[in-house]
Parts: structure tokens; C-alpha cells; sequence
């Protein structure tokens, strides 16, 4: 253990001073990703047609100020009462002029043409007392779409798991055998891909439980590349009589505004499923190339879901740690500017997931786990330090080993090594999932089943699940989580106690409800 540290280390060593990265020192010129989204790109001149920039309020009340200012430049405001920011828009010229900044379009190297300013704005002094931060100037959302599920292991007999082995496993299979299966709860999955009725057949078949066909919000996301096939089954193997939804998400990567459409989608999904359990799989680019300004029409949403009974878990990525990696959208060598979070998965009010490596015996009972990583394929769990948010107050009882100010992630973990996950149908053969797009939805399922055990005991379902874990984590009648501390990524290892690989751990579920049962009935 001692040399696989040691090669982490170096790695991480490596990463950091290979990053020979020209650094702009102008004022307010941007650098990490965004920096290099542009200077990989093909710069088209001036902007043409409307821009719009996210800005970020100290309150709720209506921004006099800004909309007086903003109709002096031009510019026109779009404000809902009740919100806390708020959206300028305007021609590009009278965008540049009124931040003195350049505004452009470019074309990427996916074709696409997107505009988008290579200095931050500033917030006008005379707006100081409203605003509390601005967004970037970005008409384009790089965006990770999950890698399809693994074949089988041909010199395994019995490639992955079984529902039976992977509840086994999270010591799920109590709540199971006292009829908690999931029923009357609903699992939202916002999704980039489409699926096949047919596998979801097939899966049924496989393993013996009950045929289930989704609800679909916005059609068909697209061709079936496996992330939606995986998330569905993964759910019903732990929560057979739960009812699945499929949003199409597809709509939030066309044209500007992705994080305010994103914000949409949410409040849609809340409003037409009222205390839903959400999974999210799907990456909409890193933290390092926005500003929480940026993700304040997200995080407004999801915080008022929240306070509606909505849990919601998302995949930190699998990455290693390099989650502002660009991909297809630039080419560099691997460097400090690459090490970053999932964007959505770093708010604070989202519980992120990351991944591990399962061992069990041949009935499925835990014998072991540690941090997902694979050198060879560059991949593995993803997790880090924000670069957006303070550190929220229930995250201050752990510390880790790139000890911050900052909001840490991720804040659970599941098993995500394609080896040992759980066995799938997709293209109508029999595979493995992975990923921690496999972790996430473990995660939301298992969530279902202590809901139906709180409700069963008197309790209420789950909301806001951070601020619990972590109290459960710094000390409670049962152990509920179990210490990943061995492996680690491209950035970080694995230790004793809370990591930036797999959080407090994963979950030993009968022992987390219980406690959770017991924290609601001394309130």
C-alpha cells in the first residue's frame, strides 16, 4: 500500500508541474478551461445576434438598481419575483460596451459556434449593493456524456451482480424481506441518451422482477448509448415497484442560457413530481469554467425541491479527479488547470457520488471496497474541492487531504469499477454497468427504500440528505457507512475517514435508516 501511494503521489506530482500552460495577466482576462475552450477554437470576430449574461442577487427583492442601469446600456433584464438573479441580455456590442470587454464568436472543434467573452466582467460600483456576483459571458456548455457499459469478463462464469447480490451487498436485503421495495415512490432521471423498450424487457426476464416501462418527459433523448438503459435497470434491481422517469435533457445543450434551462427542467420535474427522488448521471462542464453566478437559476431549483421532499444525488464523473479534462472540445497535456469537479455535482444542496471497487463473496455479502481507478483507460471516481463554494456548515466535522475552505466532494460512494457492477441488459446482451453514473442511481434507489421504512415507522421522507450523513458520519448509535482507504485517482488517495474519492464512504443501509429514524424522533 505503502508503494501504491507513493505512485498516486508521483502521478499527482506529474499532473501538477506539467501544466506549462501560457497564463494571461491582464485584468479580467479568464485562464483554467475556459481560457483553453477558446484558444482551441477558431475566433470568428464580433459577436452577432443577443448575448445574455446570469447575474446573482444579494436577495430576493426587485433589482431597481440593475434594471434602471441595464435600460441606460441597452440591455434588458428578465427577473421573476421570488428569485435571487436574474438574466441580462442585449446585442453583443452594447454587452462589450457596458462591462468593457470583447465579446465574440467562435467555432469549436465540434463545429460549433458559440460567442463568448476571454475577460470575466466586474460588477459596476454602483450596482455593489445588489449583485452579488456575474456569471461568464459563454453561449456554449462542453458537456460529458457517460461511457456505455463494459461486456462481461469471459473468464468469469458470473460477470457482475445480481438485484439480490448488489442489495446484499449495502445490506439492503432486510428492508427488502419487510416488503420496502420502493413503492409509491418516483426516481427522475434527467438523461442525454435514449433507451430500448426491449432491454428493459430482456432485464425483467433476466432477473426474475417485475416488467416496468418509464415515463417520458420531452421524448426520446436520442439513440440508446447505454447511461439511460443502465440507470433505469440499476433502479428497479433495488426498487422494483418504484415508478422510473425519464426527462430529456438533451433541450439544455442547445443554443445559451444551458444553466438557466437546466434550472427550468428542474422546476418542471418539481412541479410535476412533487418529492421525487432525483438521479443525475450526466455532466454540464466543470467548475472551474463558471462562476456560481453562473449555476445560481440550478441551485435555486433544486433548493426548492427540496424543500417540496426531493432528494437528489449526481455522479462526480470518471475522470480520476480531471474532471475540466476538455475531452473533444481542446487537446492538452494533463495538467493543475484540469483538476476540477462535475459543475452540478459541486453545489452544496446535491449529494455527489463517487465510485469503488466492490468485493464480495459469491452470495454478495461485503467483504470490501476501495477507490475506483483505472491508469491504463484514464478513468476512474472523480472528486476534489470547489472551486465555487464556501464549505457548507454540516461539512466541517470532517477534514481530508487537501484540506480547504471549500465545499468538499464527493459526499458518498457506490460501487462504479465496470468489473464489479451490476449485471445489465443493453443492446440485447447481457453487460456490466459502471461508472459512477451506476453509483448515482444506487444511491436514489437505495434512498427509496429507507423512505418507505421512515414512513412505515412514523418518520417522513428524506429532503436534504447532506447535513444528515454528515451528522450520522461524525458519530451515531449505528455504523452506517463503510471507510473506503485504500486506492485513489489521478489527484488524490484514499484515507481513513473522509476522502475526495469516496466521501464518508458507502452506505450499510439498514444501519443508516435506523439512525435516520432515530435523528427524526428526537426532533
Amino acid at each position: 500500500m505503502t508503494r501504491v501511494r507513493a505512485l498516486l503521489a508521483a502521478a499527482l506530482v506529474l499532473v501538477l508541474v506539467s501544466d506549462h500552460r501560457p497564463h494571461e495577466h491582464s485584468v479580467g482576462a479568464v485562464g483554467g478551461p475556459l481560457a483553453w475552450l477558446l484558444a482551441s477554437s477558431t475566433d470568428l470576430g464580433p459577436a452577432r445576434g443577443r448575448v445574455q449574461l446570469t447575474v446573482a442577487l444579494h436577495s430576493e427583492r426587485r433589482p431597481e438598481g440593475l434594471i434602471n442601469w441595464a435600460e441606460r446600456q441597452h440591455l434588458s433584464v428578465n427577473w421573476r419575483p421570488g428569485d435571487d438573479w436574474a438574466v441580462l441580455a442585449g446585442a453583443p456590442a452594447d454587452m462589450a460596451n457596458s462591462f468593457r470587454v470583447a465579446v465574440h464568436d467562435y467555432r469549436g472543434q465540434r463545429g460549433q459556434t458559440f460567442y463568448a467573452s476571454p475577460q470575466q466582467p466586474s460588477v459596476p460600483p454602483t450596482l455593489g449593493g445588489e449583485i452579488s456576483g456575474l456569471g461568464r459571458i459563454l453561449g456554449y456548455t462542453p458537456h460529458h456524456l457517460a461511457r456505455p457499459p463494459q461486456p462481461p469478463l469471459t473468464d468469469t462464469p458470473k460477470p457482475g451482480l445480481s438485484p439480490g447480490e448488489l442489495l446484499s451487498a449495502y445490506n439492503a436485503t432486510g428492508l427488502t424481506k419487510a416488503g420496502f421495495n420502493g413503492k409509491g415512490a418516483t426516481i427522475v432521471f434527467f438523461e442525454f441518451d435514449g433507451f430500448d423498450q426491449d432491454d428493459l424487457d430482456s432485464f425483467a426476464t433476466l432477473t426474475g422482477l417485475p416488467e416496468f416501462t418509464p415515463t417520458v418527459v420531452g421524448g426520446q433523448s436520442g439513440e440508446p448509448h447505454g447511461e439511460t438503459v443502465m440507470d433505469l435497470e440499476v433502479a428497479h434491481a433495488i426498487a422494483p415497484d418504484a415508478h422510473l422517469v425519464v426527462v430529456n435533457a438533451r433541450p439544455t445543450l442547445e443554443g445559451d442560457g444551458n444553466y438557466q434551462k437546466i434550472g427550468r427542467m428542474f422546476e418542471d420535474a418539481d412541479r410535476q413530481f412533487p418529492g421525487a427522488v432525483w438521479s443525475l448521471s450526466i455532466g454540464w462542464a466543470c467548475d472551474k469554467l463558471l462562476t456560481a453566478a453562473d449555476l445560481a437559476p440550478v441551485r435555486a431549483a433544486l433548493t426548492k425541491a427540496q424543500s417540496h421532499g426531493t432528494t437528489a444525488f449526481d455522479a462526480t464523473g470518471d475522470n480520476g479527479g480531471l474532471q475540466c479534462k476538455g475531452g473533444e472540445d481542446w487537446s492538452t497535456p494533463p495538467g493543475a488547470s484540469d483538476v476540477g469537479l462535475d459543475a452540478l455535482s459541486s453545489i452544496p444542496e446535491m449529494t455527489a457520488v463517487g465510485g469503488t471497487t466492490l468485493s464480495t463473496d459469491t452470495s454478495g455479502v461485503w467483504l470490501g471496497e476501495q477507490a475506483w481507478f483505472n491508469p491504463p483507460l484514464s478513468i476512474g471516481s472523480s472528486g476534489g474541492v470547489s472551486a465555487l463554494y464556501p464549505r457548507p456548515d454540516w461539512q466541517h466535522s470532517v477534514s481530508s487531504n487537501r484540506d480547504s475552505s471549500h465545499r468538499l466532494s464527493p459526499d458518498v460512494a457506490a460501487t462504479a469499477d465496470p468489473l464489479t457492477g451490476l449485471r445489465i441488459v443493453f443492446g440485447h446482451q447481457i453487460l456490466v454497468g459502471g461508472g459512477t453514473s451506476q453509483a448515482a442511481p444506487i444511491w436514489a434507489a437505495l434512498t427509496t427504500l429507507m423512505n418507505q421504512y421512515l414512513v412505515a415507522e412514523g418518520g417522513r421522507p428524506l429532503s436534504m440528505l447532506n447535513s444528515l450523513l454528515y451528522r450520522i458520519a461524525s458519530g451515531a448509535p449505528r455504523p452506517a457507512f463503510r471507510d473506503i482507504s485504500l486506492g485513489g485517482n489521478a489527484v488524490d488517495v484514499a484515507v481513513p475517514g473522509y476522502d475526495l474519492i469516496t466521501g464518508l464512504g458507502t452506505p450499510n443501509i439498514d444501519n443508516l435508516a435506523r439512525n435516520l429514524l432515530d435523528i427524526q424522533r428526537s426532533r
